[in-house]
């Protein structure tokens, strides 16, 4: 079964763990919908939703209430970046309902836990990251 990366965002740093979907409780939550952060062994801390792409690459969009990929006409935002004002694209874009299609999700720390996110999830500095 294939598995989710969690992009977690917190005071300007990332961090991405994946867990595999069976054991994930996020299916058909949409963005903007928060959930606890148990399951990825962070106890304690709860996530909010805030975009995230499928297998393709396609971003999910808050304002497309649906599962599947949408064929929009788009002016600014999120999947399109205009190289001048006035130019319009067809785009295809992901809905912000999360499904079995979707392999990245991003996520910021609403309520942090007692353990900061660092040492909770292990992640160690090495000599040379401390350099520069």
């Amino acid at each position: 079964m294939p598995n989710f990366k969690f992009v977690i965002s917190h005071a300007a740093k990332s961090y991405q763990v994946e867990k595999d979907q069976k054991d994930c409780p996020v299916l058909e939550k949409k963005i903007g919908d928060t959930f606890p952060g148990d399951f990825l062994g962070l106890d304690g801390y709860d996530f909010q939703i805030t975009g995230g792409s499928d297998r393709e690459g396609f971003p999910m969009r808050l304002d497309i209430e649906s599962i599947g990929r949408k064929d929009i006409v788009i002016t600014k935002g999120i999947g399109f970046k205009a190289g001048r004002s006035g130019l319009r694209k067809r785009k295809l874009i992901r809905g912000n309902t999360i499904s079995l299609n979707i392999s990245q999700i991003n996520c910021k720390v609403v309520k942090q836990g007692e353990k900061p996110l660092e040492e909770a999830l292990g992640k160690k500095e090495t000599a040379e990251q401390k350099e520069q």
